[in-house]
C-alpha cells in the first residue's frame, strides 16, 4: 500500500516500484480490495496507491483492509507512507500552481492541513516512511530502490525500530527483542522526563548486569544472518525493541543496535515510533 499527502511523491514511488518488477495498480478504491483478492494469486509483488481523494478513503477503513490482508498466510503487506513537510509541500503546490484536491475551493495550506489530519493515524502505523522533504523526484526513484529492488547484489536496507508493547508491535518487523527485563529508567526521577538517545539514559540501561551479554548476543546473531539475507534478495529488513512505554529501553537497544550496525558498514535508519508520535502531537 502507498499513499500520503498529495505532493510528496506518491505517483513516482509507484512508477519506481513498477519499474524494479511490481505490479503497479493506482488510485484502488479500497471497496474494490476483495475482489482483487479474489482473482489468480500474483506472480509478483503488487503496489496498490491509495489516494486519500477517494470517497470511500478512510484512516480506518485502511486499517481494515490491512487486517484483511494480514489473514491470508501468503500475504505479507506493508504500507509505505510519502511523508512530505508542509512548508514544502506549499512550496510545491506554489510552483506549479496547481489546486490541492483537498480544499480545490480554498488555499493549498487549508488542504495540506485538512490532508495532515486525515493521514496522521497511518503515518503513524507506516511500515516504512520515507520523507520527500529535501529529495528530488530522482532521489526518491533512488530510495524506492534501495528499498524494495530484489536484484542480486543489491544493498540490504536495514531499519531498526523501538516501540510500545502497550500500541502493539510495528507491521513488517523481521526480528523482535523485547527488553522489557533490563531495568527501567522510569522509576528514576531525573531520568522518567527522557529518553533513550540520552547518554544517562543509557548508562542506566547498560548498568543492567544483564545488558552487555544480551547486546552482544543480538548484534552477533544479526550480523551472522545479514549476509544469508542479502544473498536471498532480501531488499529490506526491520528489526525491532520492545519496552513497556517505548521510551526507554527499547530505545536505548534501537540506537545503540543501529550504531553498530552502521559502523560495521551495513545500511541503516533508526526509527523511534513512539517518540515520533510525541513530536507529531499524537497520543502516547
Amino acid at each position: 500500500m502507498v499513499t500520503g499527502p498529495a505532493g510528496a511523491g506518491r505517483t513516482t514511488a509507484i512508477r519506481a516500484l513498477e519499474d524494479i518488477g511490481f505490479e503497479a495498480i493506482d488510485n484502488l478504491p479500497l471497496r474494490l480490495l476483495p475482489a482483487l483478492l479474489a482473482n489468480a494469486p500474483a506472480r509478483r509483488p503488487i503496489a496498490l496507491g491509495v489516494d486519500p481523494r477517494n470517497r470511500d478513503f478512510s484512516a480506518q477503513g485502511l486499517a481494515d483492509a490491512m487486517e484483511e490482508l494480514s489473514r491470508h498466510a501468503e500475504l505479507q503487506p506493508q504500507i509505505l507512507y510519502l511523508d512530505c513537510r508542509a512548508d514544502v509541500l506549499l512550496r510545491r503546490f506554489s510552483e506549479t500552481r496547481r489546486r490541492h484536491p483537498m480544499a480545490p475551493a480554498e488555499t493549498p495550506s487549508d488542504g495540506i492541513a485538512r490532508e495532515f489530519d486525515l493521514l496522521e493515524p497511518i503515518r503513524s502505523s507506516a511500515d516504512i516512511l520515507i520523507d520527500t522533504s529535501e529529495l528530488t523526484p530522482h532521489d526518491l526513484r533512488a530510495e524506492v530502490e534501495r528499498l524494495f529492488a530484489g536484484r542480486d547484489g543489491a544493498p540490504l536496507a536495514l531499519s531498526v525500530h523501538s516501540f510500545s508493547y502497550k500500541r502493539g508491535m510495528p507491521r513488517g518487523l523481521d526480528m523482535v527483542f523485547d527488553v522489557r527485563f533490563l531495568r527501567n529508567p522510569y522509576w528514576v526521577p531525573e531520568l522518567r522526563g527522557l529518553n533513550g538517545t540520552s547518554q544517562a539514559v543509557q548508562a542506566h540501561v547498560a548498568g543492567d548486569p544483564r545488558y552487555d551479554d544480551f547486546l552482544s548476543r543480538v548484534t552477533d546473531l544479526t550480523v551472522s544472518l545479514l549476509p544469508a539475507y542479502r544473498a536471498e534478495g532480501k531488499a529490506h529488513l526491520g528489526i525491532g525493541f520492545g519496552c513497556t512505554g517505548g521510551q526507554h529501553r527499547s530505545v536505548t537497544l534501537a540506537e545503540t543496535l543501529g550504531a553498530a550496525l552502521a559502523q560495521a558498514g551495513w545500511q541503516v535508519s533508526i526509527r523511534h515510533r513512539e517518540l515520533e508520535r510525541r513530536r507529531s502531537g499524537g497520543a502516547a
